[in-house]
């Protein structure tokens, strides 16, 4: 088999018990079957436990990967469903996997599913981010950031900022000479973990973007930055509109995301949205903020080749 370096290969296979032994015990078998390329023998036992067990949402998931592996895309899309119906908090990303096929249209990533995959991530994070892909989306940001602070002429210091989707602090890491006080904020509670170990955070909570942000003040950070966060949200809108209100007149937002040659999002096979660059115009125009940086940039490689990217700063009047 042929290792990709991306996220879905760096973190650990989410598994969620079944409850009946046996059930679990084929489950397994199938899993090794699979992985040996034995797809029809894995496709019978993942069968035989959902028999044992109607409700194992990891056997239909993976069934449905083995569906979609041999062609059978009716057959995948109905075992993707059983897999949310099995687990409606969706932590294995089976919804997603119906947006790939076409079944369903784009919608919210399933928070749960962002969460169990940076719960399993958090421990080896920045070694496979940034040796195994070759992340460099907190120093784009840097770079971006200080261009346009001088363009607009703002003072050299930021007093308050928030990092969205902090991980395990890169992005603090980088602006830490620039920020009197970070506040970080994650959907994992092991990558607040890990941030928390930096001792650059003077703030850390554990929820998603948008509701971190509806819990801040009106005019209360100086720098609002999303490094390799914007790529789990499908619609920037909502986002860029509760950044505008947090942000004081002046301040600054920055954040990359993945690109592709459309104007629109998709929903590319790594699991992550991808923003064309002139979907990314509209929405920080819809938002009230002024464009200052829209610059096509890398963050990171997949499988050695540099994924396209934008970088994005956008200032409040």
């Amino acid at each position: 088999m042929i290792f990709k370096a991306n996220i879905k290969t760096m973190a650990a296979r989410l598994f969620l018990s079944s409850g009946d032994m046996i059930a679990d015990r084929r489950f397994d078998f199938a899993r090794d079957l699979q992985m040996k390329g034995d797809l029809a023998a894995a496709a019978d036992l993942l069968l035989q436990a959902t028999d044992l067990a109607p409700g194992f949402a990891s056997a239909w998931f993976t069934l449905g990967e083995i569906r979609e592996q041999l062609g059978e895309r009716e057959a995948a899309v109905a075992a993707f469903r059983k897999a949310v119906t099995a687990d409606p908090q969706d932590r294995h990303g089976a919804s997603l996997r119906l947006m790939l096929l076409g079944a369903d249209k784009l919608s919210a990533m399933p928070p749960a599913y962002v969460r169990a995959l940076f719960d399993q991530y958090a421990p080896r994070f920045e070694t496979a981010l940034v040796d195994d892909l070759g992340y460099r989306g907190p120093s784009l940001l840097f770079r971006a950031v200080l261009s346009a602070r001088a363009a607009i002429r703002k003072p050299a210091f930021f007093r308050r900022a928030i990092d969205l989707g902090c991980g395990t602090g890169l992005a603090a890491t980088a602006f830490a000479k620039e920020v009197d006080y970070f506040i970080g904020i994650d959907l994992s509670p092991r990558m607040i973990e890990q941030a928390r170990l930096t001792g650059l955070y003077a703030e850390l909570e554990v929820t998603d973007m948008m509701q971190g942000l509806r819990g801040r003040p009106d005019a209360g950070a100086d720098l609002i930055l999303a490094a390799d966060a914007m790529v789990y949200v499908s619609d920037l809108a909502q986002v860029l509109q509760e950044a505008r209100r947090v942000l004081a007149p002046g301040g600054l937002l920055a954040f990359t995301v993945e690109t592709h040659g459309g104007d629109g999002v998709i929903l590319g096979e790594g699991l992550r949205f991808a923003h064309g660059a002139t979907y990314v115009r509209a929405s920080v125009k819809a938002a009230g903020l002024v464009l200052s940086k829209l610059e096509n940039l890398s963050a990171r490689n997949e499988d050695n080749a540099p994924v396209p990217g934008l970088v994005v700063v956008a200032a409040k009047p």
